[in-house]
């Protein structure tokens, strides 16, 4: 993923939320239901909840992060999961410390 469409999925307030959000899921989403936040990680619906914005717009926001591989999604049913990738989170921590 190149470096500047990274940087944009960072610059907005929410989708840095939502990556701290998933980094404890279990402290940040305590009510979701079959919360196997391990294996799937934290529901769509349930992102949509605690930020208060619409589907649609959370829909994008995580659709931006993804591309960006920051973070993953995982299919079940008709949901959809989503949690942080470690390897795109690592390859952000490799770009700040060797180019920046």
């Amino acid at each position: 993923m190149e470096q500047v469409e990274i940087f944009k999925a960072l610059s907005n307030k929410t989708r840095l939320e939502i990556l701290g959000w998933l980094k404890e899921p279990a402290l940040h989403f305590p009510d979701q239901p079959n919360p196997d936040f391990e294996t799937v990680g934290v529901c769509v619906g349930q992102i949509q909840i605690k930020s208060g914005l619409s589907q649609s717009t959370i829909s994008e926001y995580l659709s931006i992060l993804q591309r960006a591989d920051l973070i993953s999604s995982t299919r079940v049913g008709q949901w959809t999961y989503y949690k942080r990738n470690q390897e795109g989170l690592e390859k952000l921590s490799k770009i700040i410390n060797t180019e920046l």
